[in-house]
């Protein structure tokens, strides 16, 4: 029989003071940028391809869009065609794919058109690593001068980030992999190796593999209202709009303030031809943290079969 435990906390971000960051850099005398709080996408998955340069693969099925980012009814004369998160259907002949990478995501592609879904990590209930994770709706920054924790709303994942060190040698391989930070003026840089490789392990909701050469570079800044809303008109274009303004990761609709936003860098000589990035364009969310747990119902989800939840023969306490 399988048990859950679940144990709700109030909102860790209250336990950090901002106050606590306006320290002052070692390298210069600008202050570290508050990038504190929860940050949430009003898009599923919420994945932006870049502007120019390679970017990720990105999904074959499309529908109308019905609303736009702040969830008003679209026209039908010009609603875009945007991805059916609902099927995922990776595009195999992305040139940054390796044939042997483009064969995985062109079979997973080819189950979703019959109905039938493939696993990954959000349906098998396994940590989702990265980048994966950053399909996620909401992230959670909290800020210490040694660290960074960073909580993501799906199954209370938790990434911890140590700032200004180097990645140890040797490195054993983690879900999240090892992950160091640093600021750069106004920006956060993480940059994290060593992730290891599950039944179910992908870079992105297609299915895409990698190996153990995987690097991720992120790069989180603040930016003006106007610069993000241009960035989610770009994500609408690949990306639904998920729910109304009454859900519970609805970013506010009257914030007109600073967003967060996340470029990363993906690289893995073993599973793609060259390195390619994307964005993540958040703002303020003004619902709470919710309980969202995966393994309350294993059964069939979103494949035909039930899903691998990982389990213990014994406790680790």
């Amino acid at each position: 029989m399988m048990r859950t435990l679940i144990i709700a906390t109030a909102s860790a971000a209250a336990l950090f003071s901002s106050s606590a960051f306006t320290q002052e850099q070692s390298q210069g005398t600008a202050s570290i940028p508050d990038l504190s709080g929860i940050w949430g996408n009003p898009y599923l998955y919420g994945i932006e391809p870049p502007v120019s340069g390679p970017g990720p693969v990105v999904n074959k099925v499309r529908r109308r869009q019905t609303v736009d980012v702040d969830g008003r009814p679209l026209p039908a004369a010009n609603a875009p065609l945007v991805s059916e998160a609902r099927q995922l259907v990776g595009d195999y002949t992305n040139p940054i794919l390796k044939p042997e990478a483009a064969a995985v995501v062109k079979g997973h592609a080819e189950m979703s058109l019959t109905g039938v879904g493939y696993p990954s990590p959000r349906n098998q209930c396994w940590p989702q690593g990265v980048p994966f994770i950053f399909t996620n709706d909401a992230v959670q920054l909290l800020q210490q001068g040694d660290k960074i924790t960073m909580l993501y709303d799906e199954d209370h994942e938790v990434r911890r980030v140590r700032m200004n060190q180097p990645h140890p040698a040797p490195l054993t391989p983690s879900w999240y992999g090892d992950s160091v930070g640093h600021y750069e003026g106004d920006t956060l840089v993480i940059d994290t190796v060593g992730f290891k490789i599950g039944p179910f392990s992908a870079v992105d909701q297609y299915g895409t593999p990698f190996t153990r050469d995987l690097h991720v570079v992120e790069r989180y800044r603040l930016i003006d209202y106007e610069a993000a809303k241009e960035a989610w008109e770009r994500g609408g274009k690949e990306n639904g709009r998920g729910g109304g303004i009454g859900e519970t990761w609805a970013p506010d609709p009257n914030y007109k303030g600073k967003a967060l936003q996340l470029q990363f860098t993906v690289e893995d000589k073993g599973v793609f031809t060259t390195a390619w990035s994307a964005t993540k364009t958040y703002r303020r969310v003004f619902r709470g943290w919710p309980e969202n747990v995966c393994a309350e119902n294993p059964h069939k989800y979103g494949t035909e079969k039930d899903a691998a939840v990982p389990t213990a023969d014994k406790p680790d306490f």
